[in-house]
C-alpha cells in the first residue's frame, strides 16, 4: 500500500486530490446534460469563454471569480443571440462565439500584462492550489449539486422536451439560465485543476462514458461522477509516478476510459457488437 499512501505525505497532493475529486463529482454531472442536449462544444465555447472575465477582474482587482461567471454567461447568450437574429446554426454561431472569446481573451491578457499565467489558465496547475481554491471548489459544487437536486425534474423535462415543457408554463427561460450558470460555475471549477483546454475533457468525457453504459439520466449522473473521480485519481497518481504534467494526465486518463467504454460496453461497444454477430 506504500505506493497509495506516499503521495498523500504531501500537503499539496492532498490538496490535489481533494479538488480532483471535488471537481471529478461535479463537472460530469453538469455534462450529462450538454451529453444529452448534443451541445458538448457549449462548454468548450464557455470555457474559452471566461478568459475575457479572467483578464479584466485580473487588471481591476476584481473577483476573478465574478468575471468569468459574468464572461462566461455572456459567451452564451451571444450564441443564443446570434441564433434568433440569423438563419446562423447553433454550431456556426458556437464556433464564431469561440474563436471571438478566445482571441479576446489572450488579446486583454496580453495587452494588461495580466498576473494571471497564460500557461496555467490553457494547462491547469492543480499542484499550486490551495486550501482557499479547494474550498472555493467545494462552495461551487455544493451550490451547483444542490440546485440540480432541487430542480432535477424541470431540468430533465426541458432537457428532453423543451418546447413541452414551455407549453406546460414551466419557465423555460430561467431554467436555460440556471443551466448555463451551472455549466459556467462548473467550467470555473474546473479550470484551476485541469486547464481551459482540458476541462472539456472532464466534463463531458465521463458523463459520454456513462452515456454507453447506462440508458437513465439519473445513472448516467452517478456513473459519470463516480468515473470522474477514478480519472482525476489515477490521473493524479499518474503524474506523479511518471512525471508528466497533471492536466494532461487526468484528460488522458479519461479518454482511456472512454476508448474502453466504446470498445466494450454490453449494449453499444464495438467489439461487443462484432462478438454478438
Amino acid at each position: 500500500m506504500g505506493w497509495l499512501l506516499d503521495p498523500l505525505s504531501y500537503d499539496f497532493m492532498r490538496q490535489a486530490l481533494l479538488a480532483s475529486l471535488l471537481v471529478g463529482i461535479l463537472c460530469p454531472v453538469v455534462g450529462t446534460y450538454l451529453i444529452v442536449q448534443r451541445m458538448a462544444m457549449l462548454g468548450d465555447v464557455v470555457a474559452h469563454g471566461v478568459l475575457p472575465g479572467l483578464a479584466i477582474a485580473s487588471f481591476f482587482n476584481l473577483p476573478v471569480l465574478l468575471g468569468a461567471f459574468t464572461c462566461g454567461l455572456l459567451s452564451t447568450a451571444v450564441i443564443a443571440w446570434i441564433r434568433t437574429q440569423s438563419r446562423i446554426k447553433v454550431d456556426t454561431a458556437m464556433a464564431i462565439t469561440f474563436s471571438t472569446f478566445f482571441s479576446l481573451g489572450i488579446t486583454l491578457l496580453t495587452v494588461f500584462r495580466s498576473r494571471v499565467s497564460l500557461e496555467q489558465l490553457l494547462f491547469g496547475d492543480i499542484l499550486s492550489i490551495s486550501v482557499s481554491d479547494v474550498w472555493q471548489i467545494g462552495a461551487i459544487a455544493a451550490l451547483v449539486l444542490l440546485g440540480v437536486q432541487l430542480f432535477y425534474k424541470e431540468l430533465l423535462f426541458f432537457t428532453f422536451d423543451p418546447l413541452g415543457a414551455e407549453a406546460l408554463g414551466l419557465p423555460v427561460n430561467r431554467i436555460n439560465l440556471g443551466l448555463m450558470a451551472s455549466i459556467t460555475l462548473a467550467i470555473i471549477a474546473g479550470i484551476k485543476t485541469v486547464g481551459v483546454i482540458l476541462v472539456v475533457a472532464l466534463m463531458v468525457g465521463p458523463a459520454a462514458t456513462a452515456y454507453l453504459l447506462v440508458k437513465e439520466l439519473h445513472w448516467m449522473m452517478g456513473l459519470g461522477a463516480t468515473l470522474g473521480i477514478l480519472f482525476g485519481l489515477v490521473g493524479m497518481y499518474s503524474s506523479y509516478y511518471l512525471d508528466i504534467p497533471s492536466g494532461p494526465a487526468i484528460g488522458l486518463t479519461v479518454f482511456v476510459g472512454f476508448l474502453l467504454a466504446l470498445l466494450f460496453s454490453p449494449r453499444q461497444g464495438i467489439l461487443t457488437r462484432h462478438l454478438k454477430q
